[in-house]
């Protein structure tokens, strides 16, 4: 699939910076598309049933852990999540957190949860894309805010590179093909930690992110089977699998004689799965090509009502008021929430009790870093040891 290497290199020879990635949509060429249609038309001659499917799929995942280094995953270092003082804000809290997820690496990261917590509660992550500010934005923290509101548990963490591990890493590194490992086993560990919770329910565990965020959504929701909701926000296409090397770094999309985004999705068949496109990027023509192509799998497995597409013609690259509107009304359906009093007779949600906090509040290591662990390594010579001895590197 000669075109797929094309489009991998052009967008990686665009040199954006992570933090300018929204900026490629411009680069986005429509021709692609004819492309992407190609590869899903001869996808679709591999299987014509669910145990067809189902062969397929495990040709894809027996790789998939392989081509990431994540099998077997590098052992737990022997140290205990950080975690700052509580934030009470009305219906929901917010702490810090930081967990060690290779000797002295950390991520780290804000827990939403609800104020009174009855019985068990769903889990979601929240991984973040390439957008400005990161988990910082306002519109990340809506969204969380909002999920702990809703009765879930939400994390949101930084981008490996980006955020407080700035203060142990360059942000050049985000751009190492090993960040593509490095951010996968962050999200497996982070999972691990919320699941260790006595409040956790363990059967219903979501995902959601947009742009790179989608991309780690739906490898998360393809290899991890803890997961039984994924909503990949603005980035599921059949011709574009990333930007940046934190996405495709480690080329696992050359599983199974070649893949993409959307056999990678529909990995998660029959579990539910929101689809959330717009028409101003790659995801513009997901209702008539990508969408079509997964629910045909769903009804091997006769769930096609598990999938769904929110498309936003008119909107562009992002996880917006309406894209998170969406994704409230998919998860209280499907994790069996009673919302009643935070939407109205319509099915809006009310954002407006949401409080943003600043930046220096959501740090866990202190507004200079002053307190990072001792153990914590830092710059390219000590993470490339460490990435040798866990054999995430040849």
């Amino acid at each position: 699939m000669k075109y797929y290497f094309a489009i991998i290199g052009f967008f990686i020879s665009l040199g954006l910076p992570a933090q300018n990635r929204q900026t490629a949509d411009s680069a986005y060429t429509h021709p692609l598309q004819a492309e992407g249609e190609k590869f899903l038309n001869y996808l679709e001659t591999l299987y014509t049933n669910r145990e067809q499917w189902e062969n397929r799929k495990s040709e894809i995942l027996s790789c998939l852990p392989e081509a990431l280094r994540l099998n077997p995953l590098p052992p737990k270092p022997n140290s205990q999540a950080i975690l700052t003082p509580k934030r009470k804000y009305g219906d929901y809290t917010v702490e810090n957190f930081a967990i060690e997820t290779l000797p002295g690496v950390y991520v780290a990261g804000s827990i939403y949860k609800p104020a009174k917590i009855k019985g068990k509660c769903p889990v979601i992550l929240n991984p973040n894309g390439h957008f400005n500010d990161g988990r910082y934005r306002a519109d990340q923290q809506i969204r969380c805010a909002m999920q702990a509101r809703m009765g879930m548990i939400a994390a949101s963490w930084d981008l490996f590179a980006w955020g407080e591990s700035l203060l142990q890493f360059d942000g050049s590194l985000h751009r190492l093909n090993a960040a593509n490992t490095i951010q996968i086993l962050n999200a497996f560990r982070i999972l691990d930690y919320l699941l260790s919770l006595k409040e956790a329910d363990p059967a219903r565990v979501g995902i959601t992110g947009g742009s790179g965020g989608g991309s780690l959504t739906m490898m998360m929701a393809a290899i991890d089977p803890r997961i039984s909701l994924s909503i990949p926000a603005v980035m599921l296409s059949s011709y574009f699998s990333g930007g940046c090397p934190c996405e495709i770094g480690m080329q696992a999309h050359l599983c199974g004689h070649h893949t993409n985004n959307v056999e990678i999705a529909s990995m998660l068949a029959p579990k539910p799965q929101l689809i959330i496109s717009d028409g101003k990027d790659w995801t513009s023509e997901v209702p008539e090509s990508e969408y079509p192509f997964m629910r045909r799998i769903y009804e091997f497995y006769g769930a096609a009502g598990n999938l769904e597409n929110n498309h936003f013609p008119e909107e562009g690259h992002d996880y917006g008021v309406s894209k998170r509107q969406a994704s409230y009304r998919f998860i209280a359906k499907h994790f069996g929430l009673d919302t009643t009093e935070l939407s109205d007779e319509n099915g809006d949600y009310d954002e407006s009790k949401v409080h943003i906090e600043p930046y220096h509040l959501m740090y866990v290591f202190g507004d200079k870093g002053e307190r990072l662990p001792q153990n914590a390594i830092k710059g390219k010579e000590e993470l490339i040891k460490i990435l040798h001895y866990v054999e995430i590197l040849e």
